[in-house]
């Protein structure tokens, strides 16, 4: 049995699709494992050893470039390493034309079947023509969670019951030596940034709340000029706080896995978080927190809704408590 899951984007998209693995697995414990993926999360899919081979697809890289001899050189490799093989199944979990062309392209054994999404969630960018490329659409609720929406496709296309916790396929807590931006003592870690302004939580607050994890370490990450100065502001005013260095993928995934606290707006560095089974607070202040909060582990604690995020207070109690000092 040979499978392919193509679900390229973004990183909490990703991370949210790892659990399809796992139960796949379990209705075929001699299948193999292939799945498409931004390039960018290459090293996030790495780490669930039950996927045998990794496609990169770099389109967010090669639409700047699309002319360039190395680009063309590029997208013809994509489409051999894409071919190389026939799939029994083959899954797009994304519903986009670009997922659906690749599934299109991807070869079929005898009797071999496409099987993708046959409807969007409710806020999602799925695009209906994707359809044009599935031998079977699975309809699902408009309102499933976003870790069961690629659970619940694989399980009604091929008969078994979803009746486990999700399983991500993930390794413990990293037993490696430390890189030299993480501190030996525990510490918390503030996912702040948000490409959308609206589902910010203000700085005041997570400056007050930072005061009230002392004497802990918070370290306070960041993805792009405007969230590095954010973070300088927040650790100005919060003297064991510290702003770290612009870190890769494997580096923000290294610190996700390793904090003893993870507070969080809704991104997808914060479901990491959750995925490992860290203490997490999720924060949902402008996306509806039905679709990805962390419902899987008592030490995820998911607060505030669209439209409604939650007080300081609120958040504070939940971190002390997770810490164990309520």
């Amino acid at each position: 049995m040979k499978i392919l899951l193509v679900r390229v984007s973004s990183m909490g998209d990703v991370l949210h699709n790892l659990p399809m693995v796992a139960d796949l697995a379990r209705q075929y414990p001699h299948a193999v494992i292939d799945w498409v993926v931004e390039e960018a999360y290459v090293s996030l899919v790495r780490l669930n050893p039950r996927v045998r081979k990794i496609v990169p697809f770099a389109l967010r890289r090669w639409r700047k470039s699309l002319t360039s001899p190395a680009t063309r050189r590029e997208l013809g490799q994509f489409w051999r390493d894409l071919r190389e093989e026939r799939y029994d199944l083959v899954f797009d979990t994304q519903g986009l034309l670009k997922t659906g062309v690749i599934m299109g392209a991807a070869r079929l054994a005898p009797g071999g079947r496409k099987i993708g999404l046959g409807n969007g969630s409710e806020g999602s960018g799925y695009e209906a023509i994707s359809r044009i490329f599935h031998t079977d659409s699975i309809k699902l609720d408009p309102r499933t969670h976003a870790v069961a929406r690629g659970r619940l496709v694989a399980a009604r296309a091929l008969g078994y019951a979803v009746d486990s916790a999700p399983d991500f396929g993930l390794p413990a807590v990293d037993g490696a030596a430390r890189p030299d931006w993480m501190p030996a003592a525990p510490y918390a870690v503030f996912f702040h940034g948000t490409a959308r302004a609206a589902k910010q939580w203000p700085r005041a607050s997570w400056i007050a709340l930072g005061a009230r994890l002392a004497p802990m370490p918070v370290l306070l990450a960041w993805g792009s000029p405007a969230e590095q100065a954010e973070a300088e502001a927040i650790a100005a005013a919060v003297p064991h706080a510290r702003v770290l260095p612009k870190l890769s993928m494997d580096g923000a995934v290294t610190l996700a896995r390793n904090a003893a606290l993870a507070v969080g707006v809704d991104t997808g560095l914060t479901h990491i978080a959750a995925a490992f089974l860290r203490p997490t607070v999720e924060i949902y202040a402008d996306s509806p927190r039905w679709k990805t909060e962390g419902n899987w582990s008592p030490l995820i604690v998911n607060l505030g809704e669209q439209g409604a995020p939650p007080s300081l207070e609120t958040v504070s109690a939940a971190a002390l408590a997770l810490l164990g000092r309520a």
